[in-house]
């Protein structure tokens, strides 16, 4: 844990370093919100580390975050206007780098996956635009913005 720990606080730290040179925001600014989405990235490791079934951790984060930023959480307004001075293509750079050395480590693993790694990821991006737009729809109609 203290090396996943480790690991996303440098993500943090070059993501803010990447929202300050790129988009012109300060790094005090942007703290926060960084500090918050490391935050609630440690209680979704923490959430699937702990269930008695094996669930993947991007599912508790991605809850955890609607749930913090949905009407319904107090506090919400200041947790969306932190994380909104956070541009996310800032932490897209250090994640896409650290997927790329993790890959290079195992580059025979993804040999071996061919084109059924294309597939896959096909289903899944395709998936999860579509549940994104069905959750937006849903919620715009409730809201009667649309």
């Amino acid at each position: 844990m203290k090396k996943k720990l480790l690991i996303i606080s440098l993500i943090g730290l070059i993501a803010v370093i990447g929202n300050w040179i790129g988009y012109g925001v300060s790094p005090l600014e942007a703290l926060p919100g960084i500090l918050i989405v490391i935050a609630i990235t440690v209680i979704g490791w923490g959430i699937a580390g702990i269930l008695p079934f094996k669930s993947p951790a991007v599912v508790w984060i991605s809850l955890i975050a609607l749930l913090v930023t949905s009407p319904i959480f107090p506090g919400n307004a200041f947790l969306a206007d932190a994380a909104g001075k956070v541009n996310f293509m800032a932490l897209a750079t250090p994640i896409l780098a650290y997927a790329g050395l993790s890959l290079g480590k195992d580059i025979d693993s993804f040999k071996r996956l061919s084109w059924r790694i294309v597939v896959i990821s096909l289903v899944v991006y395709t998936g999860t635009f579509l549940f994104a737009t069905l959750f937006a729809e849903i919620i715009f109609r409730i809201q009667g913005k649309f």
